[in-house]
């Protein structure tokens, strides 16, 4: 899979961009906000539907212009594709498959990427909705109905809290809930179950990974936590779910919100059998975080029978010489990366690699 050709009118600080790419490795350089990320993020944006920095798609249109387009040539499969979107101020954007409209939920899968950014070192110390974020969009752009199951469960989960809301403020039965129970409980159950599969793989090339990079001296364990669970993984999901809303109405009812499901659960990270969030030194969970992203890599290649484009934004300053090598040298000649980088001394002699001058807006090989 890889990414040829990109067309910008009106996008971000570009008023008029078409450029062509490397197969292999594509490093772009320059001063800080002269418009370097703003070409990973199209990519990012082609490939999943939306920005990884804004919700808002007016903030993608050129200051004081009324529309934009994003247009990009990649290959799948060896099969040519051209993945357009149109922004027009204050309206919804129009996404164009060969010249033929499509939903934004049809996109995943067509065009897989992977991000790694600095923001993704706080993937081991942050939130759980960041690694459940994480694994979802890895399982999705594997295995696009997962992804539409995704939609279906959160659009469950918001129309149950709302009936949670008024069944609080007397204005709605409870016993309108056993409805939705029975529908959240069957999407979870296909969620979880996708999710525990795709981990079990994912502990074994994540370990394979980490064992790399710190020359066979630690082990990474990647284990799927249950929201609720008093065991790890209950065999019958169906029956545990059952049990767990029924028994916790009350509470959800006080809350407003559904207290376990998919929606709430997490990745934990071990390394040589301590919790990594907790125990791990700054470098420990660095090394942590880039063995998920290569995982992740080798984990849609498995699935898919390609290695999806990945995009590393600004992240090779956040890693020492020994991470970047080990990086580098996994990654050359066979996944096409796109690179940003303030000072090009980080990448000495390269020959295999294609050079970009960003300034202003404007790109020079």
């Amino acid at each position: 899979m890889r990414v040829d050709k990109l067309v910008l009118r009106n996008y971000r600080n570009y008023a008029e961009l078409k450029t062509e790419f490397n197969k292999n490795i594509n490093i772009f350089t320059g001063a800080n906000a002269q418009g370097k990320t703003n070409i990973l993020e199209a990519i990012y944006l082609v490939a999943m539907g939306r920005s990884h920095r804004t919700f808002e798609d007016n903030e993608l249109i050129k200051w004081q212009q009324q529309a934009g387009i994003v247009d990009i040539s990649f290959k799948r499969q060896d099969m040519e594709n051209v993945l357009t979107f149109k922004f027009i101020k204050d309206q919804n954007k129009e996404i164009l498959l060969n010249g033929n409209t499509i939903k934004s939920k049809d996109l995943i899968g067509l065009l897989n990427v992977v991000l790694f950014s600095p923001e993704d070192l706080a993937l081991v110390k942050g939130a759980p909705l960041l690694r459940r974020r994480f694994l979802d969009i890895e399982i999705s752009q594997a295995n696009p109905p997962y992804y539409r199951q995704l939609l279906q469960y959160n659009r469950i989960i918001s129309q149950r809290n709302n009936l949670l809301k008024k069944i609080r403020e007397r204005k709605a039965d409870a016993s309108l809930l056993e409805a939705w129970d029975e529908q959240m409980v069957k999407s979870a159950v296909v969620l979880v179950n996708k999710r525990l599969e795709a981990v079990k793989k994912f502990n074994m090339l994540a370990n394979l990974m980490h064992r790399k990079l710190t020359g066979n001296k630690e082990n990474l364990a990647v284990y799927y936590e249950m929201s609720g669970a008093q065991e790890q993984n209950p065999a019958d999901l169906a029956a545990f779910y059952k049990k767990y809303l029924q028994e916790n109405q009350q509470a959800d009812i006080f809350r407003g919100s559904t207290g376990v499901g998919p929606h709430r659960d997490d990745l934990l990270l071990y390394v040589n059998g301590e919790n990594l969030k907790t125990y791990g030194s700054q470098g420990q969970q660095r090394t942590g975080v880039l063995s998920l992203k290569l995982a992740e890599l080798e984990f849609i290649k498995s699935e898919t029978g390609e290695y999806p484009v990945l995009l590393l934004d600004d992240v090779m300053s956040e890693l020492d010489g020994s991470r970047r090598e080990h990086l580098m040298a996994f990654i050359r000649d066979k996944i096409q990366t796109f690179i940003t980088a303030t000072d090009i001394t980080s990448f000495p002699e390269m020959s295999f690699a294609k050079f970009y001058r960003v300034t202003e807006g404007r790109i020079m090989e």
